[in-house]
């Protein structure tokens, strides 16, 4: 699960970081990073998918929240007894344990 997780976050820590350090043309002296090759970059991909290039960016940041409920998904369906043990306990704590009803 760590290993999911870690190749999950990743490419995301490493995507959002060149786009903001780019978009801000915080380039440390790479050409990576600067704001010339930011444009560039997305002028061919909005080319390339024929949408405007300043959609882009949001089109990705819905992706990701998409992929991110998908893989939280994946990790509750994974620990879904330790979930359910936890909120029974917390269900118990507040509204106290129910008995089964006498007949």
């Amino acid at each position: 699960m760590r290993y999911l997780i870690a190749l999950w976050v990743s490419p995301l820590v490493l995507f959002w970081g060149w786009y903001f350090l780019s978009l801000n043309d915080i380039n440390f002296g790479y050409v990576i990073l600067s704001r010339r090759l930011h444009d560039l970059l997305f002028q061919l991909y909005g080319e390339m998918l024929g949408i405007d290039p300043t959609t882009i960016p949001g089109l990705l940041a819905r992706a990701c929240v998409f992929d991110s409920f998908l893989v939280a998904g994946l990790i509750a369906f994974r620990k879904r007894k330790a979930i359910v043990a936890w909120y029974r306990a917390r269900h118990g704590r507040y509204f106290g344990e129910r008995s089964a009803p006498s007949i």
